[in-house]
């Protein structure tokens, strides 16, 4: 899934309308992997991630930071997607409200600021993500191959910003775009 959402929308809507970008960045957190959330098990903070499927997943890190991640297996199998990075295209006025920055690439390039643009946080952990009348959601994008090979290619690295199972190939880009967290 993680190569899947590659080129689809990531949408937060909001009263004053509708902000979106195309994902460009993911991370895969796997059954049996140390770095994911619920290798310890299921508890209050990561219930989200023990499915069902197409539901987000919303956590705080650092004292800092929310992060965005897409539930991916069915009920019981607790994997998920981290959201990384995302190329804004509608409502950038409304992010750049949410975030002022210099440079219009550090916007969207990293899951905190992606979630303090589009203003994520605990409130949304477990939305449906599959129902566009959520507050936010998944858009499937028909021109999604297209923007993999405009943004391309999609490149496979180590994750990065973890110290447990860092090594991991499972983090996925697509290396032309400017809005990645760092180049692939």
């Amino acid at each position: 899934m993680a190569r899947k959402l590659l080129g689809h929308w990531l949408v937060r809507r909001f009263e004053g309308g509708l902000c979106a970008g195309l994902i460009v960045e993911t991370e895969a957190y796997l059954e049996g992997d140390e770095a994911c959330h619920a290798f310890i098990g299921e508890t209050a903070r990561n219930r989200v991630m023990w499915g069902p499927p197409g539901h987000g997943y919303v956590y705080f890190i650092y004292g800092n930071h929310w992060c965005f991640n897409t539930v991916c297996r069915p009920a019981g199998r607790a994997e998920a997607v981290l959201i990384r990075a995302i190329e804004p295209v509608l409502g950038t006025e409304i992010m750049r409200a949410r975030r002022q920055v210099k440079k219009e690439a550090d916007l969207t390039n990293g899951p905190g600021k992606l979630c303090a643009a589009l203003e994520i946080d605990r409130r949304f952990d477990g939305v449906d993500l599959c129902d566009a009348d959520s507050p936010v959601f998944i858009g499937r994008n028909a021109e999604a191959a297209r923007a993999r090979t405009e943004l391309g290619p999609l490149v496979t690295t180590p994750r990065i910003g973890i110290t447990k199972a860092a090594e991991l190939p499972l983090r996925f880009c697509l290396a032309g775009s400017r809005f990645l967290s760092r180049p692939g």
